[in-house]
């Protein structure tokens, strides 16, 4: 007769068993790693479909751009440069943001796959991404000198991860975000280490 018990917890497995287990862990994490990052041919045709998809806009608005679609930092980005593009980017970026959300549920639509597109337009998020960089050590600075936190003004995403980054590369400061859309914030504060 076969013995088909389960073994009980205090039972060692042998080790031929307990490799089995190990090695069908690792392809398990393996596979799970692939399907959370996209392929960069996937990423690449996520921009692409973004691309054609704000190129139909300005169509539309009758606007003239450049349209640039490549894969930076593991995510998909479509950039358009040409003049009279201020528009397309709004007061503090708030109309690109909406662009960039249209563009990603373009993406979506065609690919089942919720999209971590970033959209640029005339230069705005370099330019912006410099701009915060400044407050980010200004409010550095301040922490620094009076050991007391700084509160930021509210932010988009985009901006606030901007400013963690600066702050997470120095030392003796941290970073929190608080606060609910869309005034959610940034503080920064001495680190606690």
């Amino acid at each position: 007769m076969t013995d088909t018990s389960i073994p009980r917890a205090d039972e060692s497995l042998d080790e031929e068993t307990a490799a089995v287990a190990t090695t069908d862990l690792e392809e398990e994490a393996a596979e799970a790693r692939e399907k959370k990052a996209p392929a960069e041919s996937d990423l690449f045709r996520q921009s692409e479909i973004a691309a054609d998809y704000v190129e139909g806009l300005l169509d539309i608005l009758d606007y003239d751009g450049d349209i640039d679609e490549l894969v930076s930092g593991g995510r998909p980005v479509v950039e358009v440069v040409g003049g009279r593009l201020q528009n397309l980017v709004g007061q503090r970026g708030a109309t690109l943001e909406a662009l960039q959300e249209l563009a990603r549920l373009a993406v979506f639509r065609q690919t089942g796959t919720p999209s971590r597109l970033l959209l640029d337009v005339g230069g705005y998020r370099a330019a912006r991404r410099k701009e915060l960089a400044a407050v980010a050590k200004n409010a550095v600075e301040k922490v620094k000198e009076h050991g007391e936190p700084v509160r930021l003004d509210p932010m988009s995403a985009f901006e606030r991860k901007c400013v963690h980054d600066v702050v997470n590369a120095m030392s003796g400061v941290e970073s929190e975000s608080e606060g609910v859309e869309p005034n959610r914030r940034i503080v920064v504060r001495p680190a606690t280490d």
